[in-house]
């Protein structure tokens, strides 16, 4: 495996895989990986010819008072869990070639899309997140890139980047893995005390009784998202972000459950960590 840091050698090496007829796949990160990158990684090693592996914290999703300077960061050994899973080349370049400029060019997905959920709370989010792949996709030309459902609005913002600019770019958008307890897979969960840890399942266990009530019939988002949300703040640990239902794709905001997929996404705080998590309801599944 590879370890580059420089733009063009990265290049150099999508441009030669892809001229010998090879394809090319980019699982981007931020490094701190765990079995749900791990599956990414797989899934891109086991479809494709060449797999890349972006390690990069990216400043600009980062908002004030939000965690990126604590943000986990261990590249020997993401390096070494990269390798493992069959990545051929792990991409882990400095801040300042990413940004040369102190006024950088910035690429935004505008609409409720990227306004609503976490949007809502953290306005540079996704214009961070759309900037940074953007740019990760015109370095590594890759022909597929992969994803995990776990961050559910990032990977409706990217359809709808790589649908409006033309990317030339299959996004695969991988299932959740979870903890054996229930809890998703998040570099995040390291910040979790024993208690907190263990109050954080309920994110899982609503979710499942969110799916119970739609199985056994019930169509009013309303219903099932107050079911939810009640079964999380009886947890007296967790503080609630947000508890809502929308359309995928597109995420418009919904009544009653008719389209065939429906996203319910939950953020929570567990003291100072703040979890997502979400379940898909899917008519006729």
């Amino acid at each position: 495996m590879i370890l580059c840091t420089d733009i063009k050698q990265l290049q150099r090496l999508s441009a030669t895989a892809r001229q010998a007829g090879k394809s090319v796949a980019l699982v981007p990160t931020m490094g701190a990986l765990h079995e749900g990158h791990v599956s990414l990684i797989h899934a891109a090693h086991t479809e494709n010819d060449l797999t890349i592996v972006s390690v990069f914290v990216n400043p600009t999703q980062f908002g004030p008072h939000e965690d990126y300077e604590k943000y986990p960061r261990n590249l020997a050994k993401d390096c070494k869990t990269a390798e493992a899973a069959g990545a051929d080349i792990v991409f882990a370049p400095p801040a300042d070639k990413l940004y040369p400029h102190k006024d950088p060019v910035w690429v935004e997905v505008t609409g409720s899309i990227s306004k609503v959920l976490c949007g809502r709370t953290r306005p540079i989010h996704f214009r961070g997140v759309a900037t940074i792949i953007t740019k990760l996709f015109h370095i590594a030309a890759p022909d597929n890139a992969y994803f995990g459902q776990k961050d559910a609005q990032q990977t409706e913002v990217l359809k709808r980047m790589v649908d409006d600019l033309f990317f030339p770019v299959r996004l695969h958008i991988m299932p959740i893995i979870r903890e054996a307890d229930g809890l998703a897979k998040s570099s995040r969960n390291i910040y979790l005390n024993p208690a907190e840890r263990k109050a954080a399942l309920v994110l899982y266990k609503s979710l499942k009784q969110a799916q119970k009530l739609f199985l056994q019939g019930e169509k009013n988002s309303d219903v099932i998202s107050t079911a939810v949300r009640s079964m999380i703040a009886a947890e007296p640990l967790s503080t609630i972000d947000y508890v809502e239902m929308y359309t995928l794709p597109g995420l418009i905001t919904v009544g009653k459950i008719l389209d065939k997929r429906t996203l319910l996404a939950v953020a929570v705080k567990f003291g100072a960590t703040r979890l997502i998590d979400n379940t898909i309801l899917e008519v006729d599944a």
